[in-house]
């Protein structure tokens, strides 16, 4: 059990800070936003697995040699534990209330928001016959409103006067793919994880990176259906004309820049899904092994 708290917290640490630092500075993610994507999401569930699995596992130590025996040994108080063991399943417990708690905090945030949101667009906007909303304003403007029963795409008038056919077809597709994809979930659970680490400064670096990812894989969803001169010339006149753009000019620069590079091979993609996996595994066989072959024995 200790070894197991001792690898767990290494791997904690390694999820934490080297490794998402190492993933966000590399441009292959750029060429392969979707496996991107999924690496991101395991480092994130395995790392808050990996800090509180090694609470747990060393507040545990006194009262068995794996996990399962342990909790039924704890529960069973067979077992005499140090003030340290103590402080480290209520740290655990605390860690990991305050993980959930943040999530649903998120969650509830959000859903009002966008609610709010909705309800302002119904009473400025028309709606299209598409079943999106149309606003009449002179700034170009497109974004999507998901919700978990229903979702509403938003355009402005200024954004019709300003694309070709081609490029608003480009734009419309792009947030089609916010709307049917579910991209919202994805970046309320790292907002999530941001907002229950703020003081790792790799939790901010890593919700700027995924949104910028989600971006990308609806720049590939709009590319099935306009070509890639087209999207980049729609993404570049939206950027430079829409007031308050969120997205920095670097981000913008790196969403064109990609369009025309070589997507990672099948054979590369299956390797990163590989590694996803892996970091998932690792953690959970940590936990679990030691149990499983005890019952196997």
């Amino acid at each position: 059990m200790i070894a197991a708290s001792a690898a767990l917290a290494a791997l904690a640490v390694l999820l934490a800070w080297p490794v998402p630092i190492l993933l966000g500075n590399s441009r292959w993610t750029r060429r392969a936003p979707a496996v991107a994507l999924a690496l991101w999401q395991s480092i994130a569930l395995a790392g808050g697995l990996s800090m509180i699995g090694a609470l747990l596992t060393f507040g545990l130590a006194p009262f068995g040699h794996d996990l399962v025996s342990a909790a039924i040994g704890f529960v069973r108080l067979d077992g005499a534990a140090e003030p340290w063991h103590v402080l480290a399943l209520c740290a655990a417990l605390l860690l990991t209330v305050h993980l959930l708690f943040n999530l649903v905090a998120t969650l509830v945030r959000s859903e009002r928001q966008r609610r709010r949101h909705a309800q302002l667009v119904t009473l400025l906007s028309s709606p299209l016959e598409s079943g999106a909303r149309l606003i009449d304003s002179p700034t170009p403007v497109a974004y999507c409103l998901p919700g978990p029963f229903s979702s509403v795409m938003v355009y402005s008038a200024g954004l019709v006067e300003l694309l070709s056919p081609d490029e608003l077809t480009a734009v419309i597709e792009h947030e089609r793919a916010h709307v049917q994809q579910r991209h919202d979930v994805v970046l309320i659970a790292f907002r999530a994880w941001y907002a229950s680490l703020p003081w790792f400064p790799i939790a901010y670096r890593a919700q700027r990176e995924v949104g910028l990812l989600i971006e990308m894989l609806a720049d590939d969803r709009a590319r099935r259906s306009v070509d890639t001169a087209t999207l980049a010339r729609a993404i570049a006149a939206v950027a430079t004309s829409a007031a308050g753009e969120s997205a920095s000019p670097a981000e913008l620069s790196d969403r064109i820049r990609r369009l025309q590079r070589t997507p990672l091979s099948l054979a590369q993609e299956s390797l990163v899904i590989g590694a996803a996996a892996a970091l998932l595994g690792v953690p959970t066989v940590l936990l679990f092994a030691p149990a499983l072959l005890g019952a196997l024995a």
